[in-house]
């Protein structure tokens, strides 16, 4: 995420509407699944900006994460596939699965995800480039919190933007691979992708 799009995700902190409760009444929801490397993905935004990208987005799945942000949104989300709120994240993380761009570009909706967990994600999309990866305790030091290397994975686990905003980055210190929300496979596939680690065979 370059300056640009960290400084757009801050602005929608501001907004009457931001934590998601009151006056969200109002609010646009759209969504869609869409294909990727990695499964098929629900890709969720307001007009804030995108709010959340789900992991293997099966029939279950999606209704489970659909009815989920409606509830927390306090709007009914709406699938409009053709809707410009989704045409840029859709075509940029296109770009990034098809090897053909690092860095997404995009307003955020932070919505759904508030206090230290915020934070830690915050310093992850801003301080973490593609093809690096951090530990959970580096990254638990970088927002001043240097006990913190636990609640730095409950954090992880928290992300309603992965992907975008790049929790399988997140490493153990000792090198192994640590936790992922979408399982470990689909963090080994990510990063394959950076080139942080080899390409699986098949």
């Amino acid at each position: 995420m370059n300056a640009n799009g960290q400084q757009r995700g801050r602005d929608v902190d501001r907004r009457p509407d931001g934590g998601g409760g009151r006056g969200a009444q109002s609010r646009q929801v759209v969504w869609d699944v869409v294909g990727s490397d990695i499964g098929p993905l629900l890709l969720a935004a307001t007009g804030s900006g995108l709010v959340t990208v789900a992991f293997h987005a099966t029939d279950d799945v999606r209704d489970k994460a659909v009815d989920r942000l409606g509830s927390r949104l306090g709007a009914e989300p709406v699938r409009a596939p053709d809707s410009p709120l989704l045409a840029e994240p859709i075509r940029q993380l296109a770009a990034y699965f098809a090897g053909g761009r690092r860095d997404f570009e995009l307003p955020l909706d932070w919505s759904l995800i508030s206090g230290f967990n915020r934070q830690v994600l915050r310093e992850l999309v801003s301080g973490v480039p593609f093809g690096t990866v951090v530990g959970y305790g580096d990254l638990a030091r970088r927002v001043g919190q240097p006990g913190a290397a636990q609640a730095v994975g409950v954090a992880m686990g928290a992300n309603p933007l992965p992907v975008v905003v790049p929790c399988h980055r997140v490493v153990e210190s000792d090198g192994g691979i640590g936790g992922f929300g979408g399982g470990l496979e689909t963090k080994r596939r990510l990063l394959a992708l950076e080139g942080v680690l080899p390409q699986p065979l098949f």
